[in-house]
């Protein structure tokens, strides 16, 4: 299975993003009251934001600024939880900040939530419910997986028939996202649809035409800025080109240079403890580093996992059986090789010669072994 959960980031809206500027965000969840809480996370340029406020009487408020659209999770503590107790099964919901008073109401789950008073979110109902169909399906599969016994998700034959799944509801999202955005090339939404199609790897040919018909103030907003970039760093990594060099330190410390694995193939592999398609890919990968590592062959791992979290990717790494170098700087999505090669997504991988070119990307399944098959006769 690839990346089986997909943001939750996400008619023809007219309006000027606004620029930066306060926002309040005021709620009510039916009754609930203390000591329930109510945290608001969000990213403001390279810093994180994690604030809370106490429900009285099913009431809560925040104020901050913002320097355009931007992201937020709400995330509901019913008995005053801290956020490391809630972990991923919290009572949370996706709202979009602008210079605006927004407004949230639920009965009593934060998951059914009504947005009113920014129509920057009335715009992500709507490109939610274009959406709707492929999602539902693609949140079935999820819960298919996930619910399966640890046995049977390490099965191949299971494993290979939600991949299949996954790759026909994908190609009706992607058909979806695509006509959104030709349709509504000033949406903010539709930059985020692109993202959200190409995180797989961009193909700079197909998507930078397709970039550039969005409006300017569209690509102007910060998220717009940041995929110019990643656009920039796909043409820097794309299939034929000089791998771009980094070190990053080893699970004991000691620096590691991609470029020291001259002579070999090496299989630059960007995952996560934390993320559930990558350790349902592992076994694959695994299996591919057995068959093929006496044939000038090798992974070098490099973890997205976050800061204090270094134990979490030592455990990952020995129950998966990732013998071959790992690398981390953990810094979550900010590790340093992930953005120097476009990473949005993961997993994600690269195949580089032994002259330390790009010779394939994003290989999954059997496409792994028939590509090493081919090169490694």
């Amino acid at each position: 299975m690839k990346k089986l959960v997909l943001s939750l980031l996400l008619t023809t809206p007219a309006f000027g993003f606004a620029q930066a500027g306060e926002f309040t965000l005021n709620g009510k969840i039916g009754t609930l009251d203390a000591p329930a809480k109510v945290y608001l996370t969000y990213r403001a340029g390279e810093s994180t934001v994690m604030d809370s406020a106490i429900v009285n009487k099913g009431a809560f408020a925040f104020k901050g600024k913002v320097a355009g659209p931007t992201m937020a999770r709400v995330i509901v503590a019913h008995k005053g939880e801290s956020l490391k107790t809630l972990g991923r099964l919290a009572d949370n919901a996706i709202v979009y900040l602008e210079p605006a008073s927004i407004t949230l109401t639920a009965k009593d789950s934060v998951k059914n939530v009504a947005v009113t008073g920014s129509k920057l979110n009335d715009e992500n109902a709507g490109y939610m419910k274009y959406i709707a169909g492929p999602l539902d399906k693609i949140k079935a599969l999820n819960k298919e997986f996930e619910d399966a016994p640890e046995e049977k998700q390490k099965d191949p034959a299971f494993r290979n028939s939600l991949g299949a799944k996954y790759e026909t509801i994908q190609a009706e999202m992607k058909g979806l996202q695509a006509s959104y955005i030709k349709a509504n090339p000033d949406s903010y939404f539709s930059l985020l649809a692109l993202r959200e199609s190409a995180e797989e790897g961009i193909d700079v040919a197909a998507v930078e035409p397709v970039y550039k018909g969005l409006s300017d103030r569209v690509r102007a907003t910060e998220a717009g800025v940041e995929f110019a970039k990643a656009i920039d760093a796909a043409r820097a990594t794309s299939k034929g080109v000089m791998a771009p060099d980094f070190t990053q330190n080893d699970v004991n410390g000691k620096p590691v240079k991609l470029s020291s694995f001259r002579g070999k193939y090496v299989l630059l592999d960007f995952w996560a403890s934390w993320c559930g398609p990558c350790r349902a890919e592992n076994p694959n990968v695994v299996a591919a580093y057995n068959k093929f590592k006496d044939k000038k062959f090798t992974i070098l791992g490099v973890s997205l996992d976050q800061p204090g979290k270094k134990d979490a990717w030592l455990a990952a790494i020995k129950k998966d059986g990732l013998v071959w170098t790992q690398v981390s700087d953990l810094k979550f999505w900010n590790n340093e090789a992930a953005v120097l090669y476009g990473v949005r997504g993961i997993p994600q991988n690269f195949l580089i010669d032994p002259s330390g070119k790009i010779v394939a990307a994003n290989l999954r399944g059997e496409a792994l072994h028939a590509k090493l098959a081919e090169l490694l006769k």
